[in-house]
């Protein structure tokens, strides 16, 4: 069947780890991603062999020479994945990272041919002839049986060393995220399992009472359960040939279910490149494992017309995945992608939606995100913008650093549906900019409009090297009240209803004189309120209170406590963060940011207002600069949609509920 994961794995060794995708930016990055990881610049080594800026990208991406790419942001360094043959005019020199392996079987990894030379060397890696152009670079699959031949055969020997063997069991008593590592860093897994790292470069594979193969070595063994849990960890040297037991248990720091609150990614991809294609066994494995109790998994495309894993989602939409339990929701729904307006995905769908991208490849940008939104939301699902920008913005800044050209995922579009009530929610928390996605999110709601704070990660499970992506699903999550027992829909109406918070990890808990997140206040004038946050999570470093007007009380982290006098309708939200943690998979560090309490029916501040007219006056130029379009008819759509929420803008400022 054409999407299943047999044919995934066609791809996969037809084209390597895009799969055949179109090569656009972010494609050439899964590409290079196999290879490098944190802390090498990508991105400069792209932008000094193009000589452009990003937005050019897309149309010049053929030009690049990836495999250059690599050698360049590597700059010397050699990876425990990479090794790198140097061939320079003074002879040819293998550097690597020396694994350790248990018995006979052949490493593969890849060759990474580096060449200094002023002309063309050939090197022939088992009796294939590879021409590495001056001073050109080449990646070549090989094992550590190969035979390389630059002018003289090239010893391999530092690729592996044989280590002695041992087995370990694991065991906590419950399914969670597990790390083993010798003393190298060099990680170690069950049989079978994918060989994934997460952000901090830490491998990991989930389960409960498992065995692995490993060196007689010291080792270091690692358990954690997602953000509810601290984590756990144990040196152990078993002896040669011994099976040794580790029982191991993560301390849990707090119970949202208890409280009925229940954490959820919105914004997960089971395939979408990489170097394994991912059945459905290992999200439940990673669900499971990281204690995530609602999982969406969402079929979406690349660059082309391909819609991965839509044949799941035909099987299963409305129904949930047979994992699902009282605590544990899993379902498909549907990431809509338009790389110009922005991407959003959906949770809860009852039916099939006809419509999942445009704009990509031959097709225009047939019409605005408001078509599909508006289809989605027909078929039950609750809607928010994922990953929505990726440039810093600060409280004080215009909106035009948000709004920039080019075809780059932007929440472009959120202005326009979120006036027109299109779209449920925004996801704060994402892998991206969450400090400017926190400036955008208070600026609309400061604007009239009511949105849910959630989170995404797009973790994708078939890319097991590259960041956030491969780290587990859930290591950013939404929490939602939900007043009653868990289900997808019961979920979805909590988000709706902006009753939520979504967070790195810490706990973060808002209360406006006994009303939560979502809730409407409605005191008279003058009356005071009584506001408190409190917090868990030994990465939390600063608490602030926030309302329309910006921070009215900040402090530490644990509890903190301010009273408000009531003058205008207004909002309260709750925001926490910390520096770089381990507890914490965002390059940013540790963020938790809450939906709002809403002091008064109407909250419109007149500085949000234009400061959303002023981002719709924006999107014109950026339209007819970056837009592709068949019609002018196309383009009409989209002038309109923007007239009717300027429509909606500029009658909250006639109406007087726009507050100066």
């Amino acid at each position: 069947m054409e999407g299943s994961v047999d044919d995934y794995r066609r791809l996969l060794d037809r084209h390597g780890v895009t799969w055949g995708e179109k090569l656009i930016p972010y494609v050439g990055e899964v590409r290079t991603s196999a290879y490098l990881m944190n802390g090498h610049d990508y991105w400069s080594a792209c932008f000094r062999q193009l000589g452009g800026a990003r937005r050019d990208m897309d149309a010049r991406m053929g030009e690049l020479d990836l495999d250059r790419v690599v050698r360049d942001a590597l700059g010397g360094d050699v990876l425990d994945n990479l090794a790198a043959l140097r061939l320079t005019p003074e002879g040819c020199r293998l550097e690597a990272r020396t694994l350790a392996v248990l018995d006979e079987t052949p490493l593969s990894t890849t060759l990474l041919l580096d060449s200094g030379m002023p002309e063309e060397v050939t090197v022939t890696v088992d009796g294939v002839a590879h021409v590495v152009p001056p001073g050109g670079a080449k990646l070549v699959a090989i094992t550590s049986a190969s035979t390389v031949v630059a002018g003289e055969p090239i010893d391999l020997g530092a690729l592996t060393r044989r280590a002695r063997a041992a087995r370990v069991r694991l065991r906590a008593g419950f399914p969670c995220r597990w790390s083993v590592t010798s003393g190298d860093g060099q990680g170690w897994y069950p049989r079978g399992a994918v060989r994934a790292l997460d952000a901090r470069l830490r491998p990991y594979f989930h389960g409960d009472d498992l065995e692995l193969d490993v060196p007689a070595e010291r080792l270091t063994v690692s358990v954690t359960r997602g953000m509810e849990y601290g984590s756990a960890t144990v040196d152990v040297e078993p002896a040669p040939g011994e099976e040794l037991t580790v029982e191991l248990t993560p301390e849990r720091l707090y119970d949202a279910a208890a409280r009925g609150w229940y954490g959820g990614d919105l914004h997960v991809h089971l395939n979408w490149m990489g170097d394994e294609p991912a059945t459905p066994e290992r999200a439940a494995a990673a669900q499971i494992g990281e204690d995530l109790h609602v999982l969406n998994l969402v079929a979406g495309n690349v660059a082309g017309e391909r819609v991965y894993d839509r044949e799941l989602l035909e099987e299963w939409v409305g129904r949930d995945l047979p994992w699902s339990d009282e605590s544990h929701v899993a379902r498909f729904g549907v990431e809509y992608r338009n790389d110009l307006l922005g991407h959003f995905s959906a949770f809860g769908l009852t039916g099939m939606p006809t419509r999942f991208h445009s704009g990509f490849g031959d097709s225009p940008d047939t019409h605005p995100n408001s078509a599909p939104l508006a289809e989605l939301r027909g078929l039950g699902a609750v809607t928010g913008y994922g990953h929505p920008f990726h440039t810093d913005l600060s409280d004080t800044d215009p909106p035009d650093r948000a709004v920039a050209a080019g075809r780059n995922c932007s929440a472009r579009e959120i202005v326009v549906d979120a006036a027109l009530g299109l779209i449920d929610s925004l996801d704060v928390l994402n892998h991206s900019s969450i400090q400017a996605t926190a400036v955008v999110y208070r600026r609309l709601i400061g604007a009239g409009n009511r949105l849910a704070v959630t989170a995404g990660t797009d973790a994708v499970l078939s890319i097991s090297r590259r960041g956030t992506a491969s780290s587990p699903p859930g290591w950013e999550r939404v929490y939602a009240w939900v007043d009653g027992p868990l289900t997808a829909a019961s979920f979805a109406e909590a988000v709706r209803r902006g009753r939520t918070f979504a967070t790195t990890g810490p706990w973060l808990e808002l209360d406006v004189d006994g009303h939560r997140p979502g809730d409407t206040m409605r005191p008279a004038e003058g009356d005071t309120v009584t506001i408190t946050a409190r917090t868990v999570g030994p990465e939390v470093e600063w608490l602030q209170l926030r309302t329309a007007d910006g921070v009215i009380a900040e402090g530490g982290p644990g509890l903190l406590t301010a009273e408000l006098t009531v003058r205008e309708p207004t909002y309260v939200v709750a925001v926490a963060g910390g520096g770089p943690h381990p507890r914490s998979m965002h390059p940013g560090g540790a963020y938790a940011h809450t939906s709002p309490v809403y002091i008064g029916d109407h909250v419109a501040r007149r500085a949000d207002v234009e400061w959303c007219l002023r981002w719709l006056d924006l999107l014109e130029p950026l339209l007819d600069a970056d837009g592709t379009f068949a019609s002018a008819a196309q383009r009409a759509a989209h002038r309109e949609l923007h007239d009717q929420a300027r429509q909606v803008y500029r009658a909250r400022l006639r109406e007087g509920r726009a507050i100066a």
